[in-house]
């Protein structure tokens, strides 16, 4: 096992919310849209929590804010998709995370979108999309883990590098090391 200890100068070594929100900020994450369509209605939102869950069956999960009306939407739905964003994507970013301030219901005139096989939204360019049928939704502290199964994907190899968040800024990738 390995154990680590940072001298008492290494920095703030408090674990408290604001403290935990400044250390994630330093973690890279993938830019996606979360969307689901059906009887509950057409939903989106910006997650930087994604995740694979499984290769055999194909599983991920993603994280949302609980009372959020996507998460809502997505439990009553059942399916949901995750939309990978290209580099290009800053803008879906900014109005799918609520940033860019849009009619109701408008969100998804930003971006070229279709559908899979669940009917719930993807973005047409994006560099890789996936189609989910809920498996589980767990409740942790604010937010929902939303287990998918997936059930079709899309990958556009043309398409642009994935779009990167990390510091509080936007980022693309730079060359493999």
């Amino acid at each position: 096992m390995l154990s680590m200890q940072a001298p008492a100068s290494a920095g703030d070594l408090s674990a408290g919310r604001d403290a935990f929100l400044t250390a994630m900020r330093r973690a890279a994450t993938g830019v996606t849209v979360v969307a689901t369509d059906g009887p509950a209605g057409r939903q989106g939102c910006t997650v930087s929590a994604m995740s694979s869950v499984s290769a055999d069956p194909p599983m991920l999960l993603v994280c949302v804010h609980q009372k959020s009306a996507v998460a809502q939407a997505i439990q009553e739905n059942g399916v949901f998709s995750v939309s990978l964003l290209g580099r290009d994507h800053r803008q879906v970013s900014e109005v799918f995370a609520g940033r860019v301030k849009t009619e109701i219901g408008s969100k998804f005139a930003c971006g070229l979108w279709g559908r899979l096989q669940t009917g719930a939204p993807v973005m047409a360019d994006a560099p890789a999309a996936f189609d989910c049928r809920v498996a589980e939704t767990l409740a942790v502290g604010s937010h929902l883990v939303l287990v998918g199964h997936v059930v079709a994907t899309r990958n556009d190899p043309a398409a642009d590098q994935p779009l990167v968040y990390a510091d509080q800024s936007y980022r693309a990738l730079g060359a493999a090391c």
